[in-house]
């Protein structure tokens, strides 16, 4: 007889899951039974909060659901940090859990890891919530998951398990096979407007965001076509490579490239929120679209919310943009204002260029030498100094290889278990995998350290930049621009170089870029996690 939890394991198979993040419970053993003798590999983090992280990371380079099995109750709990994360920046995720026997549910009795109602609790962080009540539903839900990762705006997915179905017999669905569902594509009425009105633009300007993300040849030949200027947003960046002298980079909370937007007679934003974590992050408002704006969204629903459009169209991104493509390809193209398109591209970064700081050019230094390391890095960050600098002054050459929690959900600690998941997601290119840089400060550490006992066991050699400030220094900062007596930001710090040699890490102090490269050189062939930490004083001191 082949349970529920076994089909279950067959059918994530047949979508190509090629790995689970959880920690097995007595409520989830059940699922295990099929995973030991499945092609799907297993890791065990140290906290249900890692899986979701990781599962995160995931699914961010490899474009395929992160997928998790989470105990009942306390399992649930912990993960919706990470599922909150991976649904303000759209990620597909699935939150597989159990939950009690059918006749208990809701019912108070006290029961191992109950809760009232455990559905309700992660609905806030789901695009839907699903409770299996008979095993028949099981192709039919996840059929609905992965069309909604295939063909939707991708976000995080739960379905709960109760105890009694994941054990019934599943053998009338062994014949199941997985159902494949394609995006929208773009509606030719709408794309003969869209395109009349960018054709006869003088200076045209795309805002582009992780939606974009598959769409990065598309949007540059569009853009090329357009003489239009390129914003990204952090989730994007890398759509277009970083020398396009179209690109103006993904500085769209400054003033002077705010003044670039306002100028603009047509912007088009595609597959962007237009929210305030990347156009807003002064948080005092200020970012104004006062030309026509046509927006392009897989979700109806976010076309209209922030900045609503002169016209928008619901359709997949690469599509949209193909489609657009072709037809400007077939229509007269006004002539620009003078000093527009990549004249005033170039203009803007030399001005932004100018008016760095010196902690934001010690930074820019900091990552300049990373890559010049690594040049095929994937850079997960944190929210943490090097990481607000690097999403204003870091622009890589592809997209999938700049991410961080800073954005969105804006959590602590997500950097080194979603690293993980990073080098997890990777594919071989011919040389091994990219490696993969974990750009963390001390505070954000100590969230998620007991991760780096979860890469030492599973093999993970994931680069661990710690940027040591001895606390919160940027929540500091902003107590004292308020006025405010900083009160809970100077924490203690540990050794961390101690605490991570005793985790099973390689671990090391830098001082300067010839001590970060050499280290960083070395780190990429070891065949484990390595904690590098650099003091932000003493760099900045040298650099």
């Amino acid at each position: 007889m082949a349970t529920c939890g076994e089909v279950l394991v067959k059918l994530l198979e047949g979508y190509g899951v090629e790995q689970v993040f959880g920690i097995p419970g007595v409520h989830t053993v059940e699922l295990y039974r099929g995973l030991a003798r499945s092609s799907i590999r297993h890791v065990t983090p140290r906290h249900e909060q890692g899986a979701g992280f990781m599962a995160d990371g995931y699914a961010r380079v490899s474009g395929q659901p992160g997928v998790c099995f989470i105990i009942t109750g306390p399992g649930m709990t912990n993960i919706t940090t990470a599922m909150g994360q991976a649904y303000a920046d759209s990620i597909p995720m699935l939150v597989i859990s159990s939950v009690q026997s059918r006749s208990q549910l809701g019912g108070g009795r006290g029961k191992l890891h109950e809760l009232p109602n455990q559905a309700a609790l992660v609905s806030g962080v789901a695009a839907f919530s699903h409770t299996l009540l008979s095993v028949a539903e099981l192709p039919g839900v996840l059929a609905r998951a992965f069309a909604m990762f295939q063909a939707g705006r991708p976000r995080p997915v739960h379905i709960e398990i109760p105890l009694d179905v994941l054990v019934e017999n599943a053998d009338a669905l062994l014949a199941s096979v997985p159902v494949n569902v394609s995006r929208a594509g773009a509606a030719p009425a709408a794309v003969q407007q869209m395109a009349a009105m960018l054709a006869t633009a003088r200076r045209p300007l795309i805002l582009a965001g992780g939606g974009a993300i598959e769409a990065g040849a598309e949007v540059t030949a569009l853009a090329e076509r357009l003489g239009a200027p390129v914003a990204l947003t952090i989730n994007a960046k890398g759509l277009l490579p970083s020398r396009h002298p179209l690109l103006i980079g993904s500085t769209q909370s400054l003033v002077a490239t705010r003044a670039l937007v306002a100028e603009a007679d047509v912007v088009l934003a595609i597959g962007t929120e237009l929210a305030e974590t990347d156009y807003d992050v002064t948080f005092a408002g200020g970012f104004e679209i006062p030309g026509a704006l046509l927006r392009i969204d897989i979700d109806p629903d976010q076309t209209v919310r922030n900045y609503p459009p002169r016209l928008a169209l619901v359709a997949d991104a690469r599509s949209a943009a193909a489609a657009l493509l072709d037809a400007l390809g077939r229509q007269p193209m006004a002539e620009h204002y003078q000093d527009w398109g990549a004249a005033r591209a170039a203009r803007l970064r030399a001005d932004l260029s100018n008016h760095w700081d010196a902690s934001t050019r010690a930074q820019t230094v900091f990552l300049d030498n990373v890559l010049q390391a690594l040049p095929d890095a994937v850079f997960v960050g944190d929210s943490t100094q090097p990481v607000y600098t690097g999403n204003l002054t870091f622009n890589p050459e592809q997209p999938r290889r700049w991410f961080n929690s800073s954005t969105g959900y804006g959590t602590l600690g997500y950097a080194l278990p979603a690293a993980i998941g990073a080098w997890l997601g990777g594919k071989d290119q011919g040389h091994g995998r990219p490696p993969v840089v974990c750009l963390i400060g001390d505070g954000g550490l100590q969230f998620t350290l007991p991760e780096l006992a979860s890469a030492v066991e599973a093999r993970v050699p994931v680069i661990v930049l710690l940027w040591n400030n001895q606390g919160y220094e940027e929540i500091k900062k902003y107590m004292l621009n308020r006025a405010i007596e900083p009160v809970g930001v100077d924490i203690y710090t540990p050794d961390f170089i101690g605490v991570a040699k005793a985790l099973g890490c390689f671990a090391q102090a830098v001082e300067d870029t010839a001590s970060l490269r050499a280290a960083l050189l070395t780190a990429r062939e070891r065949q484990g996690p390595t904690l590098i930490e650099i003091d932000q004083e003493v760099w900045t001191s040298k650099c």
